[in-house]
């Protein structure tokens, strides 16, 4: 069985990573999942949180995604999310103000208020957060 796999994640506007990787794990619309080279053909939603990558070496890189799918073929795991970042790119202060903001409107009940929209925008927000709580466990 080899021991690594091509990964490929990749956003609506361009491919963030390509490489030879022993692991991913990311959180799943029905829990998180860790693929390894040899995991069965798959394909299942993602929640707006963090992908990690586990290089040959054992080495790891982060990176944030907005949701989207994954999809697992022999020898290769591909991310399509509508929006990819390395966990580097994200700022912190902005997801917090998001964060804020949102649960400020939705405690003012405006009439004309989208809830599912507030709901997608806090859960962005939380996604962003985690994948920089990841970061900063690793870089300890």
């Amino acid at each position: 069985m080899a021991k690594t796999m091509q990964c490929n994640v990749v956003s609506a506007e361009e491919s963030i990573f390509e490489g030879s990787v022993s692991m991913l794990i990311a959180a799943g619309t029905e829990g998180d999942l860790g693929i390894t080279p040899g995991h069965a053909p798959l394909i299942t939603g993602l929640q707006p949180g963090p992908i990690r990558v586990v290089m040959d070496n054992g080495d790891e890189d982060v990176f944030y995604v907005s949701g989207g799918f994954l999809e697992v073929v022999p020898g290769v795991v591909t991310v399509l999310a509508d929006t990819a970042l390395r966990a580097h790119d994200l700022d912190e202060a902005a997801a917090l103000e998001s964060q804020e903001r949102v649960r400020k409107e939705m405690a003012e009940n405006a009439a004309e208020f989208d809830y599912g929209r507030a709901q997608m925008e806090l859960a962005e927000a939380a996604g962003r957060l985690r994948v920089l709580q990841q970061l900063r466990r690793r870089s300890r």
